[in-house]
Order: structure tokens, then C-alpha cells, then sequence
């Protein structure tokens, strides 16, 4: 939010973030607008004029635990073993996106539209984050050329999604997980 903001309107942002925070974690993406306008004690106009999307206000309640990651993608880049690192960090994406609903819906792939992974500063950070991580996995031999952070994000949103209404969904998107980075044939 702009300092050069209003200090009602700053008042209005921080609440409907502090009320959407709650209303995401309880209800997931789909976390009713209208609800969240109404506990806020706002109008919808002004809940959409902070957050004009969906994914703005996904992206604003997320933004946080990205940063956490982010961190903790920086933490990981070129210390020990580089396919050790990257998996470490992986399955840290796939556990905060289970952990936090709507985390994994601020990062989901869209296209090439306006509101796209381009466009989606979520996924940006995420990819600057991680970009280290996977070229030293890939110039290790750890990965295979081309394989990007927006291709494992992908990976992860689709677990996560996939696995959400699972009685027990961080276990089960642990194990695809796992399954996914072994790849499906036997070891021999």
C-alpha cells in the first residue's frame, strides 16, 4: 500500500488484509468477497478497488509465506548438494502450499494474459528465489537441462491442488511428490 495513501484508505487495506488472511485460511481460494467486504466493515467496491482480482488478494495474503520461501530458497542456493537443495526446497513449496490455504492458488499458472505467471508477482519471486537453485541442480547433472522454477512451481500447484480434498493431504501430496521426483520407473 502507497504511504501517499489516504489514512482511511490505509486503515480500509490493512483491515481487509487482516480479514481476508482469516476468511482464506478458512475457506481457501474461494473465500467469499462479499464476506470478507462485510466483516472488514467495507463496502465490496472498496475490498475491490484495494484488490481488484481475486489473485491481487491471493497474492497480498500470500505474500509473506513467498517471502519465506524465498528466504529459505536463498538459504539453500549453493550449499551442499545441489539436488539435495533444491528437493529440500520443493517439498517446502508443496508443504506451505498445503499448509496455507490459498497459497498454491496465488501461484497457479494462467497463460499469457495480463493476470498470467508473468504478470503474477507470487511466481516472479518465487522463480527469481529458486532460479539458483535449479541451474546449480542442472550444471550438477542433479537435473535435466531446461527445467525451470516455473516448471517445478507448476509441479507443486498441481499436487497440492490435486491432493486438498485428501483426508489427509499433506501426506498425500508428500508421497506424489516423492513419486514425481523418482519418476515412475523401478530402480534398477
Amino acid at each position: 500500500m502507497p504511504d501517499r495513501q489516504r489514512a482511511d484508505a490505509r486503515r480500509n487495506y490493512t483491515r481487509i488484509l487482516a480479514v481476508a488472511e482469516e476468511e482464506v485460511a478458512a475457506y481457501g481460494a474461494g473465500a467469499s468477497l462479499e464476506q470478507i467486504a462485510r466483516v472488514a466493515g467495507v463496502g465490496s467496491a472498496t475490498v475491490r478497488r484495494h484488490f481488484p482480482t481475486r489473485r491481487a488478494l491471493l497474492e497480498a495474503v500470500s505474500h509473506k509465506r513467498i517471502e519465506a520461501l524465498c528466504v529459505r530458497a536463498r538459504d539453500l542456493s549453493g550449499k551442499g548438494d545441489s539436488r539435495s537443495a533444491l528437493l529440500e526446497w520443493l517439498s517446502d513449496v508443496v508443504t506451505y502450499c498445503v499448509a496455507a490455504r490459498g497459497l498454491a492458488a496465488a501461484l497457479v499458472y494462467e497463460g499469457t494474459g495480463p493476470d498470467s505467471v508473468h504478470a503474477n508477482s507470487c511466481s516472479a519471486m518465487m522463480e527469481e528465489a529458486g532460479d539458483p537453485l535449479v541451474r546449480g541442480a542442472a550444471q550438477d547433472g542433479a537435473v535435466a537441462e531446461g527445467v525451470t522454477v516455473a516448471d517445478l512451481i507448476t509441479l507443486a500447484v498441481g499436487i497440492v491442488l490435486a491432493t486438498e480434498h485428501h483426508p489427509d493431504p499433506a501426506a498425500a501430496a508428500d508421497r506424489l511428490l516423492g513419486l514425481a521426483v523418482a519418476g515412475l520407473s523401478p530402480r534398477s
